[in-house]
């Protein structure tokens, strides 16, 4: 080799040197047994060894002790010629801090082409990993606050009223959501249903459901027909930050077999006929709440004995890499076959999630579903029309205990006849006729109900002792296990149930 090769290998190596010693990242060199051969000031200033404390040493005293194992399967890597890139791992400085770095190691050749040693890279990334836990820790701490808001709105079981809910919060990002489902026991054969989707992700979009559950809740309860609610709904939306909400209700009456839906924008309910087959129920859809300016309408549809009706959020069908007509179909294919088999609804619904989501950890969204079946058979029920006169009291009187004879309830009959009583001459004082007394034997309770013509809305009031009216609903409200008024298309109907076990 001349002179001028040697003094050009010279200074490329010169300039080489200064290269790596003025890189802020550490920069070391090993033979393939692990033997520090080269180490750059950064090395210095991350490690804390100086150079003349480093070479000649094994590349274990920068290993932790759990680790040792992992450095020699890199070395065996390297040594077959691999490029390992961003390897995040752990190393120990001199003063017994452990750090967190990342490391990229190759090959350094012989002349021959053979691997001779590794050289490596190592950058480290302590803050970065500690930024991250500490986030993961608030993302867990929001996520299981927001769980927890959904467990405290956990539906009580209606009686004579089976149902199946699935609630699958996100594993991803944020995690939980805004998803809500309720079940609602509405007194006198009625319940009430509701699944509603919040738009957003986290600890305010699960705040926003847990107050839109309550005030849905709450206006069920009051006797708010579906269509009025959701303008109730609507309303109480544009006082919330996040004013994007689904929302879908339900109110089912069992003695009369029907239902009367109201929709916000949410995904159609699905109707699973005593025969298994599956159709959307036929409600109509408007925009979401927090929409100015939209009318919600609200349909009343027969509800045959046996049905199952299926609501659920668009977690459950709505999925990137699927079409939705697709996944609707699925479900309802999923449904049809798990009811033409004889499931339950509680096989059903692990079945639903098995066919529309296979591998539920990687869900975008929440997924909330329910299945809820109404009586194969018919409540005992009657009913009778009578005048808004006097005399109509002792005639619904006589009319109430001959059910209950029949129905096997002497033990509650004076007490029902009496409350009976009150409502019918309650309806006779402030409704126009024809007044309809209905009866209803449940599962574990008896309803009286009394239906009246431009009902205004009653309510118990205190009264003066000399009075001889007033006292009525306040008789009422102190015997019956329930009582309530809840509009109807002809006026109001008051009602109020009795305990019979």
């Amino acid at each position: 080799m001349s002179a001028g090769a040697v003094q050009a290998d010279t200074h490329g190596e010169r300039l080489f040197r200064k290269l790596v010693e003025s890189s802020q990242d550490a920069i070391l060199i090993k033979t393939l047994d692990g033997e520090i051969t080269f180490w750059n000031t950064a090395a210095q200033r991350l490690y804390g060894y100086a150079p003349e404390e480093a070479l000649g040493r094994h590349i274990g005293m920068l290993v932790p002790p759990g680790l040792k194992d992992e450095e020699a399967e890199l070395l065996e890597r390297v040594g077959r010629g691999e490029r390992i890139e961003h390897y995040e791992t752990q190393r120990t400085a001199c003063d017994g801090r452990v750090l967190d770095v990342d490391v990229t190691l190759w090959p350094i050749r012989a002349d021959d082409g053979s691997v001779a040693g590794a050289c490596s890279v190592a950058r480290d990334i302590t803050d970065r990993k500690r930024a991250e836990a500490e986030l993961a820790g608030l993302i867990a701490q929001q996520r299981h606050i927001a769980l927890a808001l959904h467990l405290m709105g956990t539906s009580e079981p209606v009686p004579g009223v089976p149902a199946a809910s699935r609630y699958l919060p996100s594993l991803l990002g944020q995690g939980v959501g805004g998803d809500w489902l309720d079940v609602i026991d509405l007194g006198a054969g009625r319940v009430g249903v509701f699944v509603g989707d919040v738009m957003g992700r986290g600890l305010d979009a699960a705040v926003v459901m847990g107050q839109m559950r309550s005030a849905a809740r709450a206006l069920a309860l009051a006797g708010l027909e579906p269509g009025e609610l959701m303008r109730s709904l609507d309303v109480f939306t544009h006082t919330l930050p996040e004013q994007f909400v689904t929302c879908v209700y339900l109110e089912a009456d069992l003695g009369v077999g029907e239902v009367t839906a109201c929709s916000a924008g949410h995904l159609p309910v699905l109707l699973v006929g005593p025969d298994a087959t599956v159709a959307p129920l036929p409600v109509p859809i408007s925009v979401p709440l927090g929409v100015a300016g939209t009318a919600h309408r609200q349909v009343r549809l027969p509800l045959p004995a046996g049905s199952t009706l299926v609501l659920y959020t668009d977690g459950l069908v709505e999925t990137a890499a699927s079409d939705l007509d697709e996944q609707l179909a699925l479900l309802s294919a999923t449904l049809g076959a798990s009811f033409a088999a004889g499931a339950d609804l509680e096989t059903a619904a692990d079945r639903v999630l098995e066919a529309l989501l296979p591998d539920s950890t990687t869900c975008a969204d929440d997924v909330t579903l329910l299945l809820i079946g109404f009586p194969a058979g018919p409540l005992d029920t009657a009913e009778t029309e009578l005048a808004a006169e006097p005399r109509s009291v002792p005639a619904g009187r006589e009319f109430v205990g001959r059910h209950l004879d029949r129905w096997r309830l002497s033990a509650q009959a004076d007490t029902a006849l009496l409350l009976a009583s009150e409502l019918l001459t309650n309806a006779v004082h402030h409704a126009r006729g024809p007044l309809t007394l209905r009866v209803r034997r449940g599962a574990r309770e008896l309803g009286v109900e009394v239906t009246g013509h431009g009902t205004p809305r009653p309510r118990p009031r205190p009264t003066d002792p000399h009075e001889e009216c007033g006292r009525g609903l306040l008789l009422v409200e102190t015997l019956a296990a329930r009582w309530g008024v809840r509009p109807h298309p002809s006026g109001r109907t008051v009602w109020c149930t009795l305990r019979t076990e």
